[in-house]
């Protein structure tokens, strides 16, 4: 009755594999498509100064944003607003710092392709997060976590 289906952590596991694996097919796919070249694992590389100042504003903001907002949710709200959650908010980060990555790819990038990959890996990565969600609304991805 309470806690988790015994074997929810090897369903979990295995539907972030199968998405992870997806990820990072596409992302083959397309660097060999487009001839960019590979990035570095974890690593976050500034196509210029500029992207640099505006990548670390962009950063700052979204922790003073996370910090109102913790003060915010511990103070009892009544009613907790959806776009307001740390999980959106996230979300809303990585899409604004992929997007300025992409403009600054298009006017100041050697590679001309590479503007065009960052759009595409955000494309892809939106649509398989969008996919995943409806189908855990839907019909409890196939079954397999019975929540």
């Amino acid at each position: 009755m309470y806690g988790v289906d015994p074997l929810f952590w090897l369903k979990l596991f295995f539907v972030l594999a199968i998405f992870t694996s997806l990820i990072f097919a596409f992302e083959a796919v397309m660097r060999r498509y487009l001839k960019v070249e590979k990035r570095k694992f974890f690593t976050y590389n500034h196509v210029n100064e500029k992207h640099k100042k505006i990548d670390s504003t962009i950063r700052i903001s979204f922790l003073i944003i996370l910090f109102i907002l913790y003060i915010y949710l511990v103070s009892g709200p009544d009613k907790i607003i959806w776009y307001l959650q740390p999980g959106v908010l996230g979300f809303i980060f990585l899409g604004i710092s992929e997007i300025v990555r992409a403009v600054m790819e298009w006017k100041y990038a050697v590679n001309r392709n590479a503007y065009i990959f960052t759009i595409s890996q955000l494309i892809f990565n939106i649509m398989l997060l969008i996919i995943l969600l409806w189908i855990v609304k839907a019909n409890n991805f196939f079954g397999l976590f019975n929540v």
